[in-house]
């Protein structure tokens, strides 16, 4: 049985620092069976949750219900993304999410980079310091240096 996904709009999305959930309702999420359009029906699970920083789906087990007309199916995530184009239209809604984490990540590898860089930096002038023999400039590099390792 092959699945495509006719319409997948999410009702809404809560981030939460790298976690993603993707809510879904009536009308926003329907698949073609055959030559049937089934639509969504939250009964069980209405949910995405993605990792954004792994890109993984956290919950594969939960089980999504399709109905047409009386007839009804249900199929847990893990299935529906092997037998479906899920994971294009998943990559399509979170691509800007992903993007934004990926942005903080780096960001704040950068900003780690320069901590150590100035760190590094006020090592190389207290040496300076001791090697001059100015005593006033050790003193207030070792109290700079001090009053920052306390703050981390």
């Amino acid at each position: 049985m092959l699945l495509m996904i006719k319409m997948m709009k999410p009702f809404y999305t809560l981030q939460e620092g790298n976690d993603l959930k993707l809510v879904f309702a009536y009308q926003y999420f329907s698949v073609v069976k055959g030559n049937e359009v089934y639509q969504f029906i939250p009964v069980e699970s209405n949910e995405i949750r993605i990792n954004l920083k792994t890109k993984q789906i956290d919950n594969l087990t939960d089980v999504f219900v399709f109905q047409r007309g009386t007839r009804i199916f249900r199929i847990p995530l893990f299935q529906l993304l092997q037998i479906s184009d899920l994971v294009d239209h998943l990559k399509s809604i979170t691509t800007f999410y992903v993007q934004q984490v990926k942005s903080d990540i780096e960001e704040e590898q950068y900003n780690e980079e320069i901590y150590h860089l100035e760190k590094q930096n006020i090592h190389r002038l207290i040496d300076k310091a001791l090697q001059d023999g100015d005593r006033e400039l050790f003193m207030k590099l070792t109290d700079r240096l001090l009053t920052e390792e306390a703050a981390l």
